[in-house]
């Protein structure tokens, strides 16, 4: 029997998360006392995600009964990709070098490399669970992960057709997409709050990433000013215009694609990706916010532009914690356990990468992201560093969509070879 959600209307679900937000904001602020202490060890961010999750867990909330992630994925998030775009330096932003793209292609290939790795050695450690044959096959089930985990929604969709998994036995798949990526993503923000340390490990070299924190938060000082009512709704306006725009944009390059190129329309196809609406909206909103860089509407950021962006992507951080489950991590623990060897073997490459190259912990986390996460997760965890920075994010997830349904295809050729099938 299923149990209930406590809370199913959206009003008061929305109500406990920014109550949570709240309670994070304030007790973060305490300079003093016990919550200085906390905060010290645990970041703000994780808190922001972890509380929902908690809720979820608890029964008060669920996922599968909100549409909030959905509100805030597709209109918060774009509109947060504006206001945090209006102030970038697209010439600094080239100036980070080539690191951030060696970091996901690094990450991509962990990815790849980690799905027949973990069938290696959970074939060993319980052969039982590597069961199935046909359609029933567990690399075929893997293969929907590794679309997820390189590209996104629409390139698991994808390996779903390409594969033909028995779609019966496929929400056991997303279950460890799910409890394994949003793991990994707590850890990450976790590593935030100790990023100056990892550097100094890594022996990194982060001048580049300062320089350009330096440069916007320079630009904001110099057009800082006390906003009025008409700044709020100039912001709001251009903001929320562009998310408009975004989706329309996007629907009518889907429709055109689908209908008028058989490759975009063949589920089974590499370049099916491209027709994804999400994809098209998130790249037609950054480039919006980079047009509107090079206009007057770029004083806004001295009104609070990036502030208010960062607020929406607080609210969608707390969306993304109520799909977390704590209490379904152990339900599945052969299934679970290729999940964490996978991105166990994705992070070994990407320190890796990131010692050899000296590359910072930003790439590190971003190029992650970028891969595990996507362009939901990726400008969150970039943000997190500096507002600044969520265009890197979205610009490295951009990248997902386009090598994720190829790399995935590599990743469940391997996991097949491992399988011994």
């Amino acid at each position: 029997m299923e149990e209930s959600t406590l809370f199913t209307n959206d009003a008061i679900v929305f109500g406990l998360l920014m109550l949570a937000l709240g309670f994070v904001f304030y007790t973060s602020s305490q300079k003093e006392g016990l919550w200085s202490k906390f905060y010290k060890i645990v970041p703000a961010l994780l808190m922001c995600y972890l509380i929902p999750a908690i809720f979820n867990s608890l029964g008060w909330i669920d996922d599968n009964t909100s549409q909030l992630y959905f509100v805030a994925s597709r209109y918060l998030l774009p509109a947060a990709l504006v206001l945090m775009t209006l102030s970038i330096d697209l010439k600094a932003i080239f100036n980070l070098g080539p690191k951030a793209l060696i970091m996901f292609f690094a990450g991509t290939i962990g990815i790849i490399l980690g799905g027949p790795v973990a069938i290696l050695i959970m074939s060993v450690i319980s052969p039982e669970t590597l069961g199935g044959i046909g359609p029933d096959a567990i690399w075929r089930g893997l293969s929907t992960i590794a679309g997820s985990w390189i590209g996104g929604g629409a390139n698991q969709a994808a390996m779903l057709e390409i594969y033909e998994y028995n779609p019966e036995l496929y929400g056991g798949m997303v279950l460890v997409d799910i409890v394994v990526a949003n793991l990994w993503m707590a850890i990450i923000l976790m590593g935030i709050g100790k990023n100056k340390s990892i550097d100094n490990w890594l022996k990194a070299d982060n001048s580049a990433i300062e320089e350009l924190k330096v440069k916007v938060s320079s630009y904001a000082e110099s057009v800082v000013r006390n906003p009025t009512l008409t700044d709020f709704m100039i912001m709001l306006a251009l903001a929320f215009g562009a998310v408009g725009f975004a989706h329309w944009g996007a629907d009518g390059m889907s429709e055109y694609l689908l209908g008028n190129f058989e490759i975009f329309s063949d589920s089974k196809s590499a370049l099916s990706s491209f027709s994804s609406q999400f994809f098209w909206m998130i790249t037609i909103a950054t480039a919006i916010g980079i047009i509107f860089s090079f206009t007057r509407f770029k004083t806004y950021e001295g009104a609070g532009a990036s502030k208010i962006g960062s607020i929406f992507i607080y609210i969608l951080v707390a969306t993304i914690g109520m799909k977390m489950d704590l209490g379904k991590i152990f339900e599945n623990p052969g299934l679970l356990g290729i999940g964490l060897i996978w991105i166990l073997i994705h992070v070994i490459v990407l320190i890796t990468t990131a010692k050899l190259i000296k590359a910072p912990y930003f790439f590190l986390a971003v190029g992650s992201q970028a891969n595990v996460g996507g362009a939901a997760s990726a400008p969150v965890v970039a943000a997190a560093f500096h507002p600044s920075l969520a265009t890197v994010g979205v610009l490295l997830a951009v990248f997902g969509y386009v090598v994720g349904t190829y790399g995935a295809i590599l990743c469940t050729i391997l996991m097949q070879i491992a399988s011994g099938s």
